[in-house]
C-alpha cells in the first residue's frame, strides 16, 4: 500500500513539472551580429624635408651667420612642420668643411646650404657624390645640371647707398673699408660704395685695408682703428662682425655697419646704417622647388637674385639724420624700380682712365667678376686685372 502511494506521489510530481514547464516562456532565439566594421587607414604623416646649413662664424657674430640664421628661422616659420633643420657653425674652409657637410649628407639631409666662399669645392665635390642631395653654394660661382647651384644676391646696389651716406655723413671726405678678401665679391662691394660716395662728394676717398679673415673680431677692430688713425671719419666694414663701427664709435666717428638687419644695435650710436642681407626669401623659394620635384639649378645670372626681390636692403642707423634718410631712400626707389643703375657710366678706374663711358653700363658678367679699383680707391689688389674696354 505504502509503495502504490509512493508511486502516485512521484506521478504526481512529473506531471506538475511538465504543466510548470509549459508556462515558462520561451527564451529569445539569438539574433547575429554583423562583423565590426575595420577603420579606415590613416595617412602616414608627411615626412618632413631635412635642411641643413653650414656657417664659417659663430650665429651669435651679429653679421653674416646670424643673417643667415634669421634665413633658417624664416624657413621654419614659413614652412613649419614641412620641414626640419639643422646647422653647424664656426666651420672653418678646408678638411673641417668637408667632414661636416659629409656628416650632413649621411644623416638624409636632402637640401644642404654652405654660406662661405671657401666651400665651393668641397660642396662640388660633393655634390657628386652624393647626387640625391641638393647642393646650395652661396656667394661661388660653380654649379652644374642637376644638383648643384650657387647663390647670391645684388648687395653691391645696397653697398652704393652705404657709399651715399657715409659720404654724407663725413667732415673729412675720407672713409675707410675694413676689407676680407681680395676676391670679386669683396672688390665689387668696394667699387659700388665709393661710387655712392662720389656720387655726393666727387673728391671722396676710400682707403682698402685687407685682413684676410671673414671673421676675426680683434682684427676687424684694429683695421678699423688703423684706418681713423689715417684720417678716416667714416669706416665702412665688409666683415662679419660690428666690431670697425664700435671702434669708429668709441673714437667719437661714425660707421656702416653690414649683413644684418640688427648690426647697428650692438655697433653703438655712430652707427649710420647696415645694408644686410635677407636669406629668408630665397630659402623659401628654393625648398619649396626641392619639396615639389621642380628644382633645377639655374646658375649665374640666374641664381644671382636681385635686390628688387627683396634679399637684400638697406636699414637706417642713430647716426643717420634726415637729410641722409631722405636723400638714400629716394635713390634707393629708383634702383628697386629700375630707373637707376649703379653700374652706368660714366666710370672711371683707378688711375683716371674712363672705363664706362655715358650712355653705357657694365654687364652682370664684367660686375660679377671685378678684380679692379675705381677711381677714389685707395689700396692695392694682389692679382688685379685690367678694366675692360666698354665701347
Amino acid at each position: 500500500m505504502y509503495r502504490k502511494k509512493l508511486f502516485l506521489f512521484v506521478a504526481l510530481l512529473m506531471v506538475l513539472a511538465m504543466v510548470i514547464s509549459s508556462c515558462a516562456k520561451p527564451a529569445p532565439t539569438p539574433v547575429p551580429t554583423k562583423a565590426p566594421t575595420a577603420a579606415p587607414p590613416t595617412k602616414a604623416p608627411a615626412k618632413k624635408l631635412k635642411a641643413a646649413w653650414v656657417y664659417v662664424g659663430p650665429v651669435g657674430d651679429a653679421g653674416w651667420s646670424y643673417a643667415h640664421d634669421l634665413g633658417r628661422k624664416y624657413v621654419e616659420k614659413e614652412l613649419g612642420d614641412k620641414v626640419e633643420t639643422a646647422y653647424a657653425e664656426s666651420v672653418p674652409e678646408g678638411a673641417d668643411a668637408e667632414r661636416v657637410f659629409r656628416d650632413f649628407a649621411e644623416k638624409g639631409y636632402k637640401i644642404i646650404f654652405g654660406t662661405s666662399f671657401g666651400y665651393m669645392d668641397t660642396m662640388e665635390k660633393l655634390a657628386k657624390e652624393y647626387p640625391d642631395i641638393v647642393w646650395i653654394h652661396v656667394s661661388g660661382y660653380k654649379n652644374n645640371d642637376t644638383n648643384f647651384d650657387n647663390l647670391f644676391g645684388t648687395m653691391y646696389k645696397m653697398k652704393y647707398l652705404a657709399g651715399m651716406a657715409a659720404a654724407m655723413k663725413s667732415k673729412t671726405g675720407v672713409i675707410g673699408y675694413v676689407a676680407p678678401y681680395p676676391i670679386p665679391e669683396v672688390i665689387r662691394h668696394i667699387n659700388f660704395a665709393t661710387l655712392g660716395a662720389r656720387s655726393v662728394n666727387p673728391k671722396a676717398k676710400v682707403k682698402v685695408v685687407w685682413i684676410n679673415s671673414w671673421y676675426d673680431p680683434p682684427t676687424e677692430k684694429e683695421a678699423a682703428e688703423s684706418l681713423l688713425a689715417a684720417g678716416a671719419d667714416v669706416i665702412i666694414t665688409g666683415s662679419d662682425t660690428p666690431g670697425p663701427v664700435q671702434a669708429a664709435t668709441e673714437k667719437g666717428k661714425w660707421g656702416m655697419a653690414y649683413d644684418s638687419p640688427n648690426a647697428c644695435e650692438l655697433a653703438g650710436k655712430g652707427c649710420i646704417g647696415v645694408p644686410y642681407w635677407n636669406w629668408g626669401v630665397a630659402y623659401v623659394k628654393i625648398i619649396k622647388e626641392v619639396m615639389n620635384g621642380t628644382f633645377k639649378p639655374k646658375g649665374l645670372p640666374g641664381s644671382w637674385w636681385d635686390a628688387s626681390t627683396g634679399i637684400v636692403n638697406f636699414k637706417f642707423g642713430p647716426a643717420a639724420d634726415d637729410a641722409i634718410k631722405k636723400a638714400v631712400e629716394a635713390k634707393k626707389a629708383e634702383i628697386l624700380s629700375g630707373k637707376f643703375d649703379p653700374a652706368a657710366g660714366p666710370i672711371y678706374a683707378q688711375d683716371g682712365s674712363l672705363v664706362v663711358p655715358k650712355g653705357k653700363a657694365l654687364n652682370w658678367k664684367q660686375i660679377w667678376n671685378i678684380k679692379w679699383f675705381v677711381q677714389g680707391v685707395e689700396g692695392k689688389i694682389p692679382g688685379a686685372e685690367k678694366p675692360p674696354k666698354i665701347q
